[in-house]
């Protein structure tokens, strides 16, 4: 996963970082209480700021929505580069999907082959 550059991202009691600032995310174990939720680590602060949002919640804010989607598609295109061919021509005979064409659109989509 990759920051989006210049995204600022909310971590929660009126505090705001730049995402590809961020270097590490914690969730605070001990003493979390009063909307307490991640110790979030920004380059150039000496010590963590205080978060009142989980840190996959911020995680997820910093790379976008996006990030999972194309993670999921390219599990799904690994995946279907394991069916075999014969099956293959079964699925898009009775079901009337093309799981070969569903892999090249997908490799459209993320830049991956």
């Amino acid at each position: 996963m990759k920051a989006i550059t210049d995204r600022i991202v909310s971590l929660g009691f009126g505090k705001y970082v730049r995402a590809d600032r961020v270097v590490a995310l914690a969730p605070i174990e001990e003493d979390r209480g009063s909307g307490r939720r991640t110790l979030v680590w920004v380059d150039g602060l000496d010590e963590p700021l205080v978060a009142g949002r989980t840190e996959s919640t911020i995680l997820r804010d910093m790379v976008g929505a996006e990030s999972g989607a194309i993670e999921l598609l390219s599990e799904l295109q690994q995946q279907i580069g394991q069916v075999r061919p014969l099956l293959k021509s079964s699925i898009r005979s009775e079901a009337g999907l093309d799981l070969d064409q569903f892999a090249r659109r997908i490799s459209e989509l993320t830049g991956e082959r």
